[in-house]
């Protein structure tokens, strides 16, 4: 069993350990909470490279003492030239997953980078740019070790992947995948890097780097131009919240998922999951349903906050949340359909001495993305955009400049009692399951942050690498739990203990006394860092 980690000066936690210290580096040499995640996000998308990319998305959710709550929104548009109509010319009944057809969105990543440097001066941030990039720098240059999870995403994904432009030749080594421990250079993406410390953020959209990735992209046959390009800001958001008995806790709008995730912990709490344990069939069934009843919020209707026909705060309000509760049935399942499929992302949380806090998620959705790798920056292009429908009537059918639906969210809790959380996972439809296991097992049953994130999960539906829509157990829940989960009609498929695909979960919570606690997944690369 892993021990919660516990500190007084600073805290960082992500998947993959090196990202978790580029955080603290920050920390120690008097950055804030913001300079610190834009260390290890840059960091990370070096050292994990099959997870993300700065060619993806970005979402952060923030909290400064005494201030409200703020999110960043860095996700990128479809292009303004795509259309139904372009993709059905083609001959394609929907859009492909890989390929220079399936780069059809911006990556806001950066974007969210700078909005987030923005809001950093706010709390006195002063730390140079370079000095943020520092550690991605270095080990796009010096190497990466293999992780276990890499080489195990890129076999699975190869024959699919090897043929795409740019992906052999960054990503494998002599023509064959990297083994854990091998070492990998990035030398296109660190001169990348260093351009950017250069020239700053905006380089990315507006300046040199933009006019090799438009041009590049073009000659590859991506919709994307570089006016697309030129036309991209992140953007602040009023994060949507859940008044819980516990406290408030919040997340990200639409696109993303984050209401489904706020939906799920203000139904269990009406169940009063308190009243059983915490590896219960009981306690399992009551999350699973009110997943159910989540879900179909969800396709009914999330997609760009530009282009919803409901305000997503109301589908919060206590009226409705009592509606979704009085649907759980407790003593049987609900039929279950089809979900939302893969993503393939990092979650990241770091809280500075001044308490002031960041949940942060980025994302290159399928792994590898497009699996473009552009040769001159080496930037590795997502495929966010494969999740546009090409049917008109569909919610998240395609348009021009119009954002994609997102599985991506990254929760923050208040408590009533002055605590303040960071935590969240990746794992496409894993994704709200993960985090209200992390939540309640913390929050309700009093657990420590590592033993929240250590017991064992469960699944319903699809994330990176499963195809299947069963409710999926970690072997390590009790025989009589998966048995009773059985009678009440669960469609139960056992997987492997410590399983990553039910995520990487990680937390951070700050006392009011000034003490840290964190915990990482023991099923990922990360670790927490503090001091």
């Amino acid at each position: 069993m892993l021990q919660t980690v516990r500190s007084t000066r600073g805290m960082a936690v992500a998947p993959h350990t090196l990202a978790a210290q580029a955080a603290v580096d920050i920390l120690r040499a008097g950055g804030n909470a913001l300079e610190a995640m834009v260390a290890a996000a840059s960091t990370i998308a070096v050292v994990y490279p099959h997870m993300n990319s700065f060619g993806g998305d970005g979402f952060w959710t923030i909290s400064c003492p005494g201030k409200p709550v703020v999110a960043i929104e860095a996700c990128g548009p479809a292009a303004s030239s795509v259309s139904t109509e372009y993709y059905t010319a083609k001959g394609y009944k929907k859009i492909p997953t890989r390929g220079p057809d399936s780069a059809n969105t911006i990556a806001g990543a950066i974007g969210g980078w700078q909005a987030a440097l923005e809001l950093s001066k706010e709390w006195g941030g002063k730390l140079p740019l370079g000095r943020l990039l520092e550690n991605a720098i270095f080990y796009a240059k010096d190497g990466i070790p293999v992780s276990r999870s890499q080489m195990i995403a890129t076999t699975k994904k190869l024959d699919e992947l090897k043929p795409i432009p740019g992906f052999a030749e960054t990503f494998l080594v002599d023509g064959k995948v990297p083994q854990p421990g091998d070492r990998m250079r990035f030398e296109p993406l660190g001169r990348t890097l260093q351009a950017l410390a250069d020239d700053g953020l905006d380089s990315f959209y507006r300046g040199r780097i933009a006019e090799s990735i438009a041009k590049e992209l073009k000659a590859l046959g991506s919709p994307i131009s570089a006016e697309d390009l030129a036309k991209y800001r992140a953007q602040i958001r009023t994060p949507l919240v859940l008044k819980h008995s516990l406290g408030q806790i919040y997340n990200l709008t639409p696109p993303t998922q984050g209401l489904v995730s706020l939906m799920i912990l203000g139904i269990v709490d009406r169940l009063g999951i308190d009243r059983f344990t915490a590896e219960s069939a009981e306690y399992v069934h009551c999350v699973v349903e009110a997943t159910k009843q989540a879900f179909m919020i969800r396709d009914r209707h999330i997609t760009d906050l530009d282009h919803m026909d409901i305000d997503p705060q109301s589908l919060l309000s206590p009226e409705h949340l009592d509606k979704l509760t009085s649907a759980v049935n407790m003593e049987a399942a609900l039929p279950w359909g089809q979900g939302k499929g893969p993503a393939d992302t990092v979650w990241m949380g770091v809280i500075d001495g001044e308490g002031r806090a960041v949940s942060f998620i980025q994302s290159i959705y399928h792994e590898y993305g497009s699996g473009i790798v552009l040769s001159d920056t080496g930037i590795n292009w997502q495929n966010r955009g494969c999740s546009f429908s090409l049917d008109p009537q569909h919610i998240n059918a395609l348009a021009p400049n119009k954002k994609p639906f997102h599985t991506l969210n990254p929760a923050l809790a208040r408590l009533n009692d002055g605590r303040v959380m960071v935590y969240g996972t990746m794992g496409g439809d894993g994704q709200p399951q993960t985090q209200a296991a992390v939540f309640t097992r913390y929050a309700v049953y009093n657990q420590t942050v590592q033993a929240a994130i250590t017991s064992p999960r469960w699944l319903l539906g699809r994330t990176w690498g499963e195809d299947t829509d069963s409710l999926k157990l970690e072997g390590r829940f009790p025989e009589e739990t998966c048995r009773k989960l059985k009678a009440l009609g669960h469609d139960v498929e056992m997987v492997d203990n410590f399983d990553e695909i039910v995520g990487h979960a990680g937390a951070i919570v700050h006392y009011p006394n000034g003490v840290f606690e964190g915990g990482s997944d023991p099923r990922s690369n990360g670790g927490v860092a503090s001091f």
